[in-house]
């Protein structure tokens, strides 16, 4: 141990290191001649020939990737590697080509937040992993799943092994993660991010205005904080939105400063007066404020851990590695199941196998487990902003239909709102993580005219005939008149009383209770227990601990995840045909703009009545 710190104290007293196109020209007239369109024919035939072979190569880089996982063995003596830009995902991805990339072809390993929390748990009493490494610059894991893997990083500390972490840059995501080891260091000419949590939204109404586009919003006046349609009409955010971003801000920053200082034995006050006058930049005045322990480089960190932890004769585990090597631990009755069913992504109507939640299709896996008689619980894994009021009730009932049969538990990941909240109240009880957004008890629907524009700046007039007052009501070129207004918002009104009133049967709360602290108002977890909206905060682990004590299950059950296998030739064309549009758009990638486009075009795309959250984790830095 001395020698450790010897060793520490040597790197922190080193000195910094010193660190016009031609024109073109005029087209002359040209015959067409057999040569010319035999030639041009070929070339056609050659690229469409060479663009199936590289569309093959793929496919079989991909089926060869994913064949030889698992084959490398399990070192004697191993250091497991968390790396925190490893994307691991909430659910099981559908799309069969979701870990590989068309423009480098090679395939990036992706794992589930099961997956790695299972590893975690094994490697406690796996005499062969003698510690654990975190290391690796920017992120692949969300917020909630971060929170989740940090506790099962936490945990595996009880079973007296070491944690280590080391990165060449911090940021407060990454630092907030590494926080859990016993030792962080940093590379002596990284550099540290200590800002506090922000939030911006984009908006959208002088866009609009230009284009001169008018956005009918069909908002209940009661849903105020339902700021998902303030972007179409508002070009700053309400009072209201402000309050509720602030508040979600507030508690975010909260839950990572309260992990920090009690992980570094740093006050709250301290560390917000280090973000408040940006104290934490260099490497060293993070080791000044006792946030990390040292600086290091890669090569000194290696010295050290077979200086104190391990023999040089060990190797680093990567994570897919581990659990490609993990057998089922599944050792109970197969006919006492636990089944984890996933509701992940936006919520839309009919069929569906790609990574969003089909209405019809979710109602059929839950009508599945249902009736299947080994399985004695359902533990939902929801991680979902909403979307379509209709398919959310398509969703509600089933999941009604199967509380009334067996237990049902929901574990919360990133966001369980609106429509996500929607398919969870019917269950026996909420777990959601401290971090997850989620209430959002709200609804609206968007009519957008798209008439005026077309014709002022394209020159495309709309002329027809009907047979009553309001035969094109809805079509678009026309802006809803006062009697359409009245129509469309009846029918927004009643899917939010609807909407409330079953949030008050399946929590149990008075519906005026509900209807204070509903109005499309987001909660963080930590908040939602506190007023009822959850019963608990943990992660998946806790839902599947409470769904085996309310199924009286003991210790004889087995863990099974119900999946929505990809299925034939014409999914795997679909995926391709996804793969080719994100490859087009990475030529010329319009970053943030990109995906705030996409969110319009989902909205201008659907018809219906919307139950959606407008937040996410990637618009908060």
């Amino acid at each position: 141990m001395e020698e450790n710190k010897n060793l520490e104290a040597q790197v922190a007293e080193q000195p910094a290191a010193t660190p016009a196109q031609p024109k073109a020209k005029k087209a002359g007239k040209s015959k067409l001649t057999f040569g010319k369109v035999f030639g041009a024919a070929l070339l056609a035939v050659v690229v469409g020939g060479l663009v199936k072979l590289v569309l093959w190569m793929g496919i079989f880089s991909t089926v060869g990737a994913f064949s030889n996982t698992g084959t490398t063995p399990i070192p004697e003596e191993g250091i497991l590697k968390i790396n925190v830009n490893l994307p691991v995902t909430d659910a099981p991805l559908k799309d069969p080509f979701a870990g590989f990339d068309f423009t480098t072809m090679s395939t990036t390993s992706s794992m589930t937040l099961y997956n790695v929390l299972q590893a975690i748990d094994a490697a406690k009493s796996d005499d062969r992993i003698k510690g654990i490494y975190i290391m690796g610059e920017g992120l692949g894991m969300s917020a909630t799943i971060m929170e989740e893997v940090r506790a099962a990083v936490e945990d595996f500390k009880q079973s007296g092994k070491f944690v280590i972490a080391h990165h060449d840059t911090f940021s407060q995501w990454q630092y907030y993660f590494s926080s859990v080891a016993d030792k962080v260091y940093i590379h002596p000419e990284g550099s540290f991010t200590w800002t506090g949590v922000g939030a911006t939204t984009m908006f959208y109404t002088g866009l609009l205005d230009k284009l001169g586009v008018k956005v009918d919003i069909l908002r209940p006046t009661v849903c105020k904080y339902k700021s998902a349609v303030e972007p179409f009409f508002l070009k700053e955010m309400s009072p209201a939105n402000r309050a509720q971003m602030q508040s979600m801000v507030d508690a975010m920053w909260g839950e990572i400063t309260s992990t920090v200082s009690k992980a570094r034995n740093i006050s709250v006050e301290d560390l917000n007066a280090m973000a408040d006058n940006l104290s934490v930049v260099l490497p060293e005045e993070a080791i000044e404020h006792k946030l990390v322990d040292s600086m290091l480089y890669s090569d000194q960190v290696l010295k050290l851990l077979t200086t104190e932890y391990v023999s040089e004769d060990f190797s680093f585990v990567d994570m897919s590695q581990y659990i490609a090597s993990l057998k089922p631990n599944n050792k109970g009755s197969i006919t006492s199941q636990v089944a984890i069913v996933y509701a992940n992504g936006q919520i839309v109507g009919g069929e569906g196998s790609d990574d969003m939640i089909y209405g019809e299709t979710l109602a059929e896996t839950i009508r599945e487990v249902a009736t299947d008689d080994y399985v004695k619980a359902v533990v939902v894994r929801v991680n979902s902003p909403g979307g379509s009021a209709l398919a959310s009730d398509i969703i509600w009932r089933e999941m009604k239909l199967l509380q009334e049969k067996k237990p049902v538990v929901i574990s919360m990941g990133e966001y369980a709102a609106s429509g996500g909240y929607y398919i969870s109240a019917p269950a026996d009880a909420i777990v959601a993580d401290k971090m997850t957004l989620t209430g959002s008890i709200g609804v609206f629907g968007i009519m957008p005219t798209t008439g005026p524009a077309l014709e002022k700046h394209l020159g495309i007039t709309f002329d027809g005939v009907k047979t009553n007052a309001h035969s094109d009501m809805g079509q678009g070129f026309e802006s809803l008149d006062a009697t359409e207004y009245k129509a469309m918002m009846r029918g927004v009104d009643r899917v939010y009383g609807r909407f409330t009133s079953l949030v008050a049967e399946g929590r149990n709360l008075p519906l005026e209770k509900v209807l204070e602290i509903a109005e499309g108002r987001v909660w963080m977890g930590s908040q939602a227990q506190q007023i009822g909206l959850a019963d608990t905060c943990g992660g998946i682990k806790a839902a599947i601990a409470i769904a085996v004590d309310k199924a009286a299950l003991g210790e004889d059950y087995c863990i099974v995840e119900r999946l929505d296998d990809v299925e034939g030739l014409a999914a795997i064309l679909k995926s391709l045909n996804v793969k080719a549009r994100s490859l087009v758009r990475s030529f010329s990638d319009m970053g943030r703009m990109q995906e705030e486009l996409t969110k319009v075009e989902q909205f201008v795309g659907e018809n219906g009545i919307y139950t959606y959250c407008p937040y996410a984790y990637t618009s908060v830095r």
